[in-house]
């Protein structure tokens, strides 16, 4: 009795270890989006925006250049490929992903999370003309109206890799708070949604977006969900964030940190964001 009791302690404590040792496992990177990116044209900076959101604009765009001649890229697409930490169950799982959008329109989500950097959960969720779907290891939740409200703010605040859109987009408001702050407004249905956009005093960057989203189709109340930017580099060609991390209030730390390795705008992705299942260049580089 005693040998099995210490036996099966020890197998406890090696399976706890291989687990431990698995999470700390990264995945290798997504082989690269198979379609080029496409020629961005570019606009000039409208001149009525608070005064926060002009020098966020100019120091992701035109740093060097006065706002008068600042140009900002018309975005019509952004593929966004990089690794992420996820909490989930309360356990954290190196990840990676690739969010594909339609600037302002809709998104794919497809996210792997690993054990040895081997794909042990698979998600595949989209959100395209005002409907959600959802295809998660447990089960599939589609045009649910509270995961339709999140998806929606998801499909927004990930816009802060193609912020262009929030310029170009002409449902899209800017409304000053103060020298530190604006609202952002963005479409919902036949409402709208708003967002407290918070900016970095020295930089002028983008630091934080704050928004009421619903967690989940069983969520009887919105939670306080907060996007912000961890640090910033040069993707893609643009001033973005190179590292930015999602919040529940309610929960105090990031449930999930996402570390963007590649953007390519503007390709085509019609077909491609209307896909299923895994991704046909899921293996690795």
């Amino acid at each position: 009795m005693v040998r099995a009791l210490l036996s099966a302690v020890i197998a406890i404590v090696v399976l706890i270890v291989l687990i431990w040792l698995g999470l700390r496992v990264r995945p290798r990177p997504f082989a690269v989006y198979p379609d080029a990116e496409q020629e961005v044209s570019k606009v000039p900076l409208p001149v009525d925006l608070p005064a926060p959101v002009t020098r966020y604009f100019q120091a992701t765009y035109c740093p060097e250049a006065d706002p008068g001649d600042c140009l900002v890229p018309e975005i019509t697409s952004a593929v966004i490929t990089g690794r992420a930490r996820l909490r989930i169950a309360g356990i954290t799982f190196p990840s990676r992903f690739r969010f594909t959008h339609i600037a302002g329109q809709g998104y794919r989500h497809y996210i792997e999370a690993t054990l040895f950097g081997i794909p042990l959960m698979v998600v595949n969720e989209r959100y395209l003309d005002g409907v959600s779907l959802m295809e998660l290891p447990f089960g599939t939740v589609e045009n649910e109206p509270k995961v339709n409200q999140a998806a929606n703010l998801g499909l927004w605040g990930e816009s802060l890799w193609l912020p262009a859109i929030l310029l170009t987009d002409p449902r899209v408001r800017w409304q000053p708070v103060d020298g530190e702050t604006a609202i952002l407004t963005v479409p919902f249905e036949e409402g709208n949604e708003r967002f407290v956009a918070r900016f970095d005093p020295h930089t002028g960057l983008l630091s934080q977006l704050e928004v009421m989203r619903y967690k989940n189709e069983e969520s009887t109340a919105k939670t306080l969900w907060i996007l912000e930017s961890v640090v910033w580099d040069r993707v893609g060609g643009y001033f973005v964030p190179r590292t930015a991390s999602a919040t529940w209030f309610d929960e105090g730390t990031p449930w999930a940190i996402f570390e963007v390795e590649e953007i390519i705008y503007n390709a085509n992705v019609d077909a491609y964001i209307r896909a299923k299942g895994r991704l046909p260049e899921a293996r690795s580089r």
